[in-house]
């Protein structure tokens, strides 16, 4: 699931692939941004922010989401695609790479001089290089919401997807129902989730437990009705949401999280 550390390795492997050499092709699949052509113009960087992807291409830059489903692949220049065709929404060619985003929820091209229109709403990213991590104890302290809600919301703190608020919680002690405002210790949790995805973040497979083998990686998440590893008590489970269409599937032990 692609979360904050997913976005910043696919925005580090963009770069390494990409940065410096000239667009040879240049191909976007979807509507308002179809005409574009930055063919010719130099691949500036690829930079991530949160869980948005900006490839910076001469003056203007490609803004993309992943959402759920998103991914960016790099191929060597003319290599076959992993994915079928019908689902690649944006392809960026050099004469080394052809990088080939499938299944993006968002794209679009933009001047780069208007990036803030689609991230300058986003709070502290967790693994930016301006991270400021008392900002985001303050945004998420202030929060009356539901601490899980709290944290999965990107103007509090860019980076936190569904796995890393179920898993910090449960690190934390703190049930996902909890208003973040009555939360005792803010900038333990924020620190704390700090560490978990820096430590996640250049590793291919994510461990919350220190563990790194196939069922033994989280603590809660996707464990339902499974005893938990701390107290044995079975994994409960809910939806929470700011609202009905952004509800996430919660985990929690009822136990170590009172």
């Amino acid at each position: 699931m692609p979360e904050g550390d997913t976005v910043f390795r696919a925005a580090r492997r963009l770069h390494e692939a990409l940065a410096g050499d000239e667009v040879t092709r240049f191909d976007i699949r979807v509507p308002g941004s179809a005409t574009a052509d930055l063919t010719g113009q130099r691949v500036e960087a690829v930079a991530a922010r949160g869980k948005h992807l900006l490839l910076r291409i001469g003056d203007h830059t490609l803004h993309s989401h992943l959402k759920m489903e998103g991914e960016w692949h790099v191929y060597p220049s003319g290599g076959r695609w992993r994915k079928p065709a019908f689902t690649a929404r944006a392809i960026v060619g050099t004469r080394r790479a052809d990088a080939v985003g499938f299944d993006l929820a968002q794209v679009e091209v933009l001047p780069t001089a208007e990036e803030d229109r689609v991230v300058g709403h986003l709070g502290p990213d967790l693994l930016g290089p301006d991270w400021d991590a008392a900002e985001a104890v303050r945004r998420v302290a202030a929060d009356p919401r539901a601490a899980h809600v709290a944290l999965l919301d990107q103007r509090n703190v860019a980076g936190f997807g569904n796995v890393y608020a179920n898993e910090l919680l449960f690190v934390r002690g703190i049930r996902p129902t909890l208003p973040a405002a009555e939360i005792d210790d803010v900038p333990g949790l924020i620190a704390t989730g700090a560490r978990m995805i820096r430590a996640n973040r250049d590793r291919s497979h994510r461990t919350f437990t220190g563990e790194d083998r196939p069922g033994r990686r989280m603590w809660v998440y996707r464990r339902e009705r499974q005893p938990c590893r701390r107290c044995g008590t079975p994994i409960e489970r809910t939806d929470l949401g700011a609202d009905a269409t952004s509800e996430r599937i919660v985990f929690w032990c009822p136990r170590c999280q009172p």
